[in-house]
């Protein structure tokens, strides 16, 4: 109820947030998500920091952002599983560009096995990624925010955060602690007066992005895979809304639902959309 009532707040408020001046920070920037919101983001008049650890692709997008109107682009390697890596480019970033004053966590992983057969490293690998990441980036970025009561935390989450999937017990860890961790975060700066700093947790279901590939939906009329770039439309969207959780398709709102509905009917929900099928064919050879 209090995201529709979000949503629909949303829809008719005249304010929109401008992108002139910001300085952004992509995780995960070299394809899929984090290219196209660079891409959309490029002629709005930001400074781009893009951080991967894919060299080429993320070149290819500082090179296409610059096409796109972007001015000011400054491209990083940066493992954000590694904590010491993360610290050591955030440095970087203060001294050569300045404080981030929109930090966009995208950078992720899915590995698609059942619990029984990831191994503890699988586990790790993860949580490193998906989550640990974001808790070193914000740790990194918002004090600065916070001494200036401006910024804005933008974090990918999963509808995989709202309740547990097949074949997807880690990642449905990582993306549920990302939304516990952002909802802490949020309330602790609400409660500490800090009003000018927004967040945005970005629940989408499967995007037709490099993580997914393979995976097809099979009730396309409920559970679109979106195009990373009609995706990334959404989140710039979401984030000049200054909206606090963008979950799409609308079919995912069903999720929220968890607490009032039997787990009978929601894993009897889960055979009729074939979601195992899917994630075994996706996922079960590799």
């Amino acid at each position: 109820l209090f995201l529709l009532i979000e949503n629909a707040f949303c829809i008719f408020s005249p304010r929109k947030k401008s992108f002139v001046g910001e300085i952004v920070l992509i995780t995960g920037s070299a394809n899929g998500i984090g290219r196209q919101v660079a891409l959309k983001l490029a002629p709005l008049g930001v400074t781009l920091v893009l951080w991967d650890i894919d060299d080429e692709g993320n070149k290819e997008t500082s090179r296409l952002a610059q096409q796109n109107g972007a001015t000011r682009v400054f491209v990083y390697h940066c493992d954000c599983s590694s904590k010491e890596d993360v610290y050591e480019q955030a440095d970087k970033v203060r001294k050569e560009v300045g404080d981030v004053t929109i930090l966009i966590n995208n950078a992720g992983t899915v590995i698609g096995k059942k619990f029984c057969d990831l191994t503890d490293e699988d586990f790790e690998k993860t949580f490193r990624i998906n989550f640990f990441s974001q808790v070193w980036t914000c740790k990194a970025f918002l004090p600065a925010m916070v001494a200036c009561n401006r910024g804005h935390l933008v974090s990918t989450a999963s509808a995989a955060g709202l309740l547990g999937l097949y074949r997807a017990s880690d990642y449905c860890a990582s993306k549920s602690a990302i939304i516990g961790m952002m909802e802490a975060i949020h309330s602790e700066l609400y409660h500490g007066g800090k009003h000018g700093i927004k967040t945005t947790i970005i629940c989408p279901y499967f995007i037709s992005t490099k993580l997914s590939k393979g995976f097809k939906s099979a009730k396309p009329c409920l559970f679109p895979v979106y195009d990373p770039e009609y995706e990334a439309s959404r989140i710039v969207d979401a984030i000049k809304k200054e909206k606090f959780y963008l979950i799409t398709p609308p079919a995912v709102y069903l999720l929220g639902l968890k607490t009032f509905i039997p787990r009978k009917a929601m894993l009897f929900f889960d055979s009729y959309v074939k979601f195992p099928e899917s994630m075994d064919e996706a996922y079960g050879q590799k």
